[in-house]
Parts: C-alpha cells; sequence; structure tokens
C-alpha cells in the first residue's frame, strides 16, 4: 500500500529513505505492507501513522490506483491532510525528514533522480489521478 498526501493547494508530502534502507537518501510517498488480519485500507492509516505521526481513519483514504506484478498486489491512495512539518514525527530506521512539495517539483527531483526510482514511476503513472493536479498546474 501507499499513499500520496496532498495539501489540497497543490502540494506533496515526501519523506526521505533512512540510509539503513534499500534506495537510501531518496525521496518517497508513505507506504508498506499489509500485515496478517489487516485490509489495505488498515495497514496505509497503520503505515502513514508509522512513518509520519499522521494519523488519519480508513475511511479518510481514497483509492485511486491498483496494480499487481508476479507475486505483490498493490493499492495506492490519496489523503488529503495539511499537517506543518514541525508536526511530522518522523520513524528511526525509515525516514529521516519530510517535505511538501509541489507538482513541478516532483517532476525536478525525478530528473535529478532524489526521488526513487519506483516512487518515480508510480507517480508518473499517477499523477493525473492525485487530487491537487489541476492546481499544480497553474503553478
Amino acid at each position: 500500500v501507499c499513499v500520496w498526501v496532498c495539501d489540497g493547494k497543490g502540494k506533496l508530502l515526501l519523506t526521505r529513505r533512512a540510509p539503513e534502507k534499500t534506495f537510501p537518501g531518496t525521496w518517497e510517498n508513505s507506504g508498506g505492507a499489509v500485515q496478517a488480519g489487516e485490509n489495505s485500507l488498515q495497514a496505509i492509516a497503520r503505515e502513514l501513522f508509522e512513518e509520519t505521526g499522521i494519523r488519519a481513519e480508513p475511511e479518510e483514504f481514497t483509492l485511486i490506483d491498483s496494480g499487481s506484478d508476479r507475486n505483490t498486489h498493490y493499492d495506492y491512495y490519496t489523503l488529503i491532510r495539511t499537517t506543518p512539518l514541525e508536526q511530522i514525527k518522523l520513524l528511526p530506521g525509515e525516514t529521516d525528514a519530510a517535505q511538501w512539495v509541489s507538482f513541478r517539483r516532483v517532476h525536478e527531483m525525478i530528473r535529478e533522480k532524489a526521488i526513487c526510482r519506483v516512487i518515480a514511476r508510480q507517480f508518473l503513472h499517477q499523477e493525473k489521478l492525485i487530487p491537487g493536479w489541476q492546481i499544480a498546474q497553474k503553478d
């Protein structure tokens, strides 16, 4: 499961992967694996809270896309939330920084290879499904 947290004004919340993770130091959206006994909505609410400290009820998320590869099924969500950076609580060993960025800046970060390549592919496929895209076009 993955979630694009949007502020409703054309910015997305990205977190930076901790040095001990794969793709260290690259930026991504929040997400992770569904645990036994969870459904996808419960998992994304838990993952978002673990990685950022942002609490959201499962019904607050909007499913924007799903996909599968050989071994995994993915659900991609959005959540509209305005949370100041100073209220973001990072998870040691998972994330070490957070920032709000415009859609334009996400494209720059992809070109700079600052965004994890898996997340970059997701974003380029899903960006028109993410709330705030039309606002971002006016930037």
